[in-house]
């Protein structure tokens, strides 16, 4: 029948099913095999020793961990609030006017995302190199890279992100809607904020939680913007890898996984709450 799905029957079905088993097994063993051996009690990191939690009671009093980890946070939260409202601007100036330069200023947006992260980390190592020295030789301060190089390279790459997904949400927006508030004598703020925000609002939320995420996760461009006093726990991790292998690497992994999985879950309920008012809305305006 004509435009009805067509189910896979006999030695195909088999192939599909098995073949998808072992894609699922593939990406998703090492994940099971990292969360039991966190709370194995040997130092070996792969080898079962008995069931423990001391590698989270590890980490909880680990006062270097603590300190990256609240460096990550710190990093994380602000690089999101300043890409959110710079990457939600260059969506709406992409997308919604035409100035000249806007093809190159589109394609310079999407250098991040398509560059490879070592490279992006030694742009910004120049960069700051230079920029420290222009600025002690101007303001005769000692100057050194920290806590606000990070930040400033996370908003460099995360701005591209959340422009991409907010541009996403954009490109299907009817552009109507924007025209006939306009029409009754909305100005351009309430017409952005009563019609395009709430629109576009789910594209936002997903974009800040990507760049979070991504923040969070970060280690090659961190490293290379990083300074004496500001690592963040990607970076402490990776350098106690280099030191060798424990089960509190496990744990610590652990639990960036579960913060992940926890912000990506956030933003799936976010745009399914969006998706359900907005298809509850014509509805409850006809009765």
């Amino acid at each position: 029948m004509s435009g009805s799905a067509v189910r896979p029957r006999g030695a195909t079905r088999a192939v599909l099913t098995g073949g998808s088993w072992l894609g699922y097994t593939f990406f998703y063993a090492p994940i099971v095999l990292l969360v039991v051996f966190s709370f194995s009690d040997d130092r070996n990191v792969g080898r079962w020793g008995g069931f423990t939690l001391s590698w989270y009671e590890d980490f909880i009093q680990h006062s270097q961990l603590q300190n990256s980890l609240w460096v990550s946070i710190r990093v994380a939260v602000l690089s999101t609030i300043v890409s959110v409202v710079l990457g939600t601007l260059s969506a709406l100036a992409l997308e919604r006017f035409r100035f000249r330069g806007r093809r190159v200023f589109d394609a310079l947006l999407s250098l991040p995302i398509i560059i490879p992260d070592v490279t992006m980390a030694v742009m910004m190592l120049l960069f700051f190199s230079e920029a420290i020295r222009v600025g002690e030789a101007l303001l005769g301060l000692e100057l050194s890279k920290g806590f606000t190089t990070i930040t400033i390279s996370h908003i460099a790459f995360n701005i591209s992100f959340v422009s991409v997904v907010v541009r996403a949400r954009l490109s299907g927006m009817d552009e109507n809607l924007e025209e006939a508030a306009l029409d009754l004598y909305a100005t351009r703020w309430r017409s952005f904020r009563y019609v395009t925000f709430p629109q576009i609002a789910p594209g936002i939320a997903g974009g800040a939680l990507l760049a979070l995420t991504l923040s969070l996760d970060d280690v090659v461009v961190t490293q290379f913007a990083s300074g004496p006093g500001s690592t963040t726990l990607p970076v402490f991790v990776f350098g106690m890898i280099r030191r060798g292998v424990t089960p509190l690497i496990n744990a610590v992994s652990v639990i960036m996984l579960v913060a992940s999985v926890v912000l990506v879950f956030m933003s799936l309920a976010v745009q399914r709450l969006r998706s359900g008012e907005s298809i509850r809305g014509p509805t409850d305006q006809s009765r």
